[in-house]
């Protein structure tokens, strides 16, 4: 006689979405939450721009002349061209800089992991304290003119924060202090990924470093350039308070970038149309960068898939 054996059935496994369903509310409703207050506030602004609020928000429709009057006005005509100015520089220099520092560091030379640290310290600076430490720096009556003055050479000049031709470099070297780091570690990465038997097989057919660098190394960093130039770009337009805390907008508006445009007609004169008709122009800026380069990625990615 055979015992018969009772076997009680297991828990039916849960469906995939309901395992996951913690891991979805964690990741989704921050970023659902963060798009729908940009969404909504930045909808807020468009719809301000094309009100005459000044204090306070009103309704009304004045069409685009907060438009025409913001960008007739000289303030933001020179925080423009200050921006072309800032905005080019800025990209090119520590695009130049953060790659020199990344072909030195690539070298394996000895303390690679101090330089590397004091290299990328300026990115955990804020901004405001970096515009601060700058502007004493800078400053003709203690910062850099004075020491050397002391040091008995009276005839040395630097007075750039105070020379309405020249002010708008200060803003430029600070800002490639602060940024090139992070260009240095993108770059970085770039190098240290590149298939080191390709470079064996150029050493081995008689190319020298240079031409390694100028024919392999280089043009492998492209995406890389690409990705550094867009943020960059990014954050030259959005420049607020790096300015605020060096310069102020000055000497009197050589200084001006859009933020501050932005900031003056908002905070300061109580003109909150024209200011939110100066926040919309600098968005379709950001915009004029973003969109190509996010069609740029997915014609990439595109590409990628098909391959």
């Amino acid at each position: 006689m055979t015992n018969a054996v009772s076997i009680r059935p297991g828990r039916p496994a849960l469906p995939e979405w309901v395992r996951r369903l913690p891991e979805y509310l964690m990741i989704w409703v921050p970023l659902l939450l963060s798009a729908a207050h940009l969404v909504s506030f930045s909808l807020w602004t468009v719809w301000i721009s094309f009100t005459p609020s000044t204090l306070v928000p009103v309704s009304g429709w004045v069409g685009l002349r907060n438009y025409s009057a913001v960008a007739a006005s000289r303030n933001w005509q020179i925080a423009f061209d200050n921006l072309l100015l800032f905005g080019s520089a800025f990209v090119l220099l520590s695009l130049v800089t953060g790659l020199a520092l990344a072909i030195l560091l690539d070298q394996r030379i000895r303390g690679e992991n101090v330089l590397r640290s004091i290299f990328l310290y300026p990115l955990a600076v804020s901004f405001v304290v970096t515009g601060t430490v700058w502007s004493w720096l800078l400053n003709p009556g203690l910062g850099i003119q004075k020491l050397v003055h002391d040091l008995g050479w009276a005839s040395f000049k630097f007075d750039w924060l105070i020379d309405r031709d020249m002010a708008i470099w200060t803003i430029v070297i600070a800002a490639i202090w602060q940024s090139s780091g992070f260009a240095m570690a993108l770059f970085l990465a770039g190098l240290r990924s590149v298939d080191a038997d390709i470079i064996k097989a150029a050493q081995i057919d008689g190319a020298g470093p240079v031409r390694i660098y100028r024919r392999i190394i280089l043009p492998s960093l492209w995406p890389i350039t690409i990705t550094v130039v867009v943020i960059q770009l990014q954050f030259a337009i959005s420049t607020f308070d790096l300015v605020r805390a060096l310069t102020n907008g000055g000497p009197g508006i050589a200084t001006q970038l859009p933020a501050l445009v932005v900031y003056d007609l908002m905070f300061q004169r109580s003109l909150l149309g024209r200011g939110a008709a100066a926040a919309v122009l600098m968005l379709l800026i950001l915009l004029a960068v973003l969109l190509p380069y996010a069609a740029w990625r997915y014609v990439q990615r595109r590409r990628a898939a098909h391959a």
